[in-house]
């Protein structure tokens, strides 16, 4: 049997870790008490101080609130599960984006800030997705994506600049019906996607701009989406905070 070597970590980050995992994993739904901070000493062998430093991460975090009188319990906010499939198709006619329209279905307030529109060299990752040289330029535009009013996540899209060339994918505006729609009406529909999903600490920029807590991993995703004869059409980068959303796909199994 292989050997477990100890958790190098400090005892209240241990205590945080297995609370979060139980809170995650729903063995801690939304809405209940956590134990008495006595309890907790009992249950993990150790001290006040290093119990309330525990709590102290998890509350910065976002997954425990305090109320004065009734303890310390989970806060009624389960992580949100996206559903790439749901912001893949255009938006239909005077409809709004998909990501406004998904955030109401789930009585939230979604909104879009558009960062930057620019032409610039290709990253690796682009130029490797469309078959361009590092040094090819390539369209990109940021956004903010925003829901009751906090920020959710961070895009960067990019377009093969022989597509975005003289269209709005290169204007400083919001583009009416979104991209997909705009792509689908220059001849390029989506047919299919692949996400690559991965997790990191995040940039300084990410760090600032998502509001997030310290010690909290970003989840990052890189899609390709192709068009007829598998042409690739849009890379996009979305990142945003591990701690708070899970992804769910779906699929038929013949």
């Amino acid at each position: 049997m292989a050997r477990i070597e100890k958790d190098p970590r400090g005892r209240a980050e241990q205590i945080a870790a297995e609370l979060r995992a139980q809170i995650l994993s729903g063995d801690i739904p939304p809405g209940s008490k956590l134990p008495s901070t006595s309890a907790l000493m009992a249950q993990y062998a150790t001290v006040n101080q290093t119990v309330q430093n525990a709590l102290g991460m998890l509350k910065s975090e976002g997954y425990l609130e305090s109320r004065k009188g009734s303890g310390v319990s989970v806060r009624q906010r389960a992580p949100q599960a996206i559903v790439p499939a749901q912001y893949m198709a255009p938006a239909s006619a005077g409809a709004a984006y998909p990501w406004i329209t998904e955030a109401a279905r789930r009585g939230q307030q979604g909104d879009i800030r558009l960062l930057t529109v620019a032409a610039e060299a290709a990253p690796a990752q682009v130029a490797d997705a469309f078959g361009v040289g590092r040094s090819d330029t390539v369209a990109m535009r940021s956004r903010l994506m925003l829901l009751d009013d906090e920020p959710a996540e961070l895009v960067w899209s990019y377009y093969p600049m022989d597509i975005a060339r003289g269209t709005a994918l290169l204007e400083r505006r919001r583009i009416k019906g979104g991209s997909p729609r705009l792509l689908r009406d220059l001849g390029y529909p989506a047919r299919e996607f692949v996400d690559h999903v991965s997790t990191r600490p995040p940039t300084p920029e990410e760090y600032v701009t998502l509001q997030l807590p310290d010690a909290v991993p970003i989840l990052r995703t890189f899609r390709v989406i192709y068009t007829d004869e598998r042409r690739p059409i849009e890379a996009t980068v979305m990142v945003k905070a591990g701690h708070l959303y899970e992804l769910q796909y779906e699929g038929r199994i013949d």
